[in-house]
């Protein structure tokens, strides 16, 4: 009985199935009035049985009380969890955008969500439940977060397949913490790939990106915007590795890009003519390290994100986007006949398996490689398209067009 008159039901016992040196327990069970005493007396019986069967029921309830929610799940992993997963980069600190996006996604669709449980109340059944919801947009806002800011959260299929992925990675890190048994989303039946890889623009496609880029800049659009775009296409590179590009890591003399930290770290490209002819052309701000200097502040130019609608609107290319153009840089190298190495070693791939072979690609067959590629995609976006003959010939088998190349080499 409490100071207070209240009359509390508590029963006592001994984990490890009893014994004097076993840890004492004890359990509340109810208050008197809300329970009868026969109630109590099921519930204290039901408690002792479990007790003398080796379970600790008061230790476990504790145990959960002392669980960190999914909210304080997704804290901990952006302190101490946000490293590359998988891949030549694995056990590597994410990039800064690349951990930002991450941790964003994470707040805007799984805190409303799920960020109130308990980590081992979710399972994989709220892991499908939660896919539903974000996909079905119950995550999106439109809210004013300042000033000039603004928080946009539309949700959709496509964010449901990103952040399930950001999510299992969160548990896979909290089971290696021990926090968790296992990763529920690895026994949920969602889709985690959102297979859009094989999208790639035809070279009909490519004139019609072209008109675009020239149509914009005669109406004013910015040259700097417009000169990454083009590099996109015409060197197969990532987004922020033409955007961020500084001026020492191009090799004028040996037609290279010498990128210091990209995707799979250092990375060396070859470039083709038609990229170098570009790059020529742009004059260099004293001021600034940067191939495109931002137009304010010391850092790059980051425009693009308002001009590409603009490039896909004008040419009529919905749902095409800058990685886009790096998939039509390596379909176009491998349906005109070059070598899946050279192809490669355009477009900087790395893994375990192949890291050492790119490592060893000579640099003057690749730059050829690059140059043909490229050669191909300028004259697309010049509007120069290749003739019935020409695009039959590319049609022919591969081993007869490759043994073409070689001659071409030769000569």
């Amino acid at each position: 009985m409490e100071a207070s008159g209240t009359k509390t039901f508590i029963v006592r016992y001994r984990t490890d199935g009893g014994g004097r040196t076993a840890p004492r327990r004890f359990a509340t069970i109810g208050r008197f009035g809300l329970l009868t005493v026969d109630e109590a007396r099921r519930q204290a019986r039901a408690l002792l049985g479990a007790a003398a069967k080796g379970e600790d029921p008061a230790g476990d309830r504790q145990a959960r009380r002392r669980e960190i929610t999914v909210t304080a799940l997704i804290d901990l992993y952006e302190a101490e969890g946000c490293f590359v997963q998988r891949g030549i980069r694995q056990g590597e600190a994410m990039k800064a955008r690349t951990k930002a996006y991450t941790i964003a996604r994470l707040r805007h669709h799984v805190v409303p969500l799920l960020g109130h449980k308990r980590v081992s109340e979710v399972g994989p059944g709220e892991i499908e439940r939660f896919v539903r919801d974000v996909a079905a947009a119950k995550t999106a806002r439109d809210e004013k977060t300042g000033p000039r800011t603004r928080v946009i959260v539309r949700g959709g299929e496509g964010a449901a397949r990103k952040v399930v992925r950001d999510l299992s990675a969160v548990f896979s890190f909290a089971a290696r913490r021990g926090l968790v048994p296992g990763n529920p989303c690895d026994r949920a039946a969602v889709r985690k790939t959102d297979n859009r890889r094989d999208r790639f623009l035809t070279l009909e496609e490519v004139a019609r990106l072209g008109q675009a880029f020239d149509a914009l800049k005669a109406a004013g659009a910015n040259v700097k915007g417009i000169n990454i775009a083009r590099l996109w296409a015409l060197t197969g590179c990532r987004r922020d590795e033409i955007a961020a590009l500084r001026w020492s890591e191009i090799d004028f003399n040996r037609g290279l890009l010498i990128l210091a930290d990209s995707k799979t770290g250092r990375s060396v490209r070859p470039l083709g003519a038609a990229a170098l002819v570009l790059l020529h052309s742009i004059t260099r701000s004293p001021e600034s390290e940067f191939v495109f200097p931002a137009e304010s502040g010391d850092g790059h130019y980051q425009g693009t994100k308002r001009l590409w609608p603009k490039v896909v609107a004008k040419a009529e290319l919905p749902g095409v986007t800058p990685h886009t153009l790096r998939h039509t840089m390596g379909s176009t190298a491998v349906s005109t006949g070059e070598a899946l190495a050279l192809t490669g070693a355009i477009l900087g791939h790395a893994n375990a398996r192949s890291t050492a072979l790119y490592a060893h690609v000579q640099n003057d067959p690749s730059r050829r490689a690059a140059d043909r590629v490229s050669k191909k995609i300028a004259a697309a976006l010049a509007g120069e398209l290749p003739s019935r003959r020409t695009r039959a010939r590319t049609r022919q088998p591969i081993g007869q067009r490759q043994d073409d190349t070689k001659a071409e080499d030769a000569a």
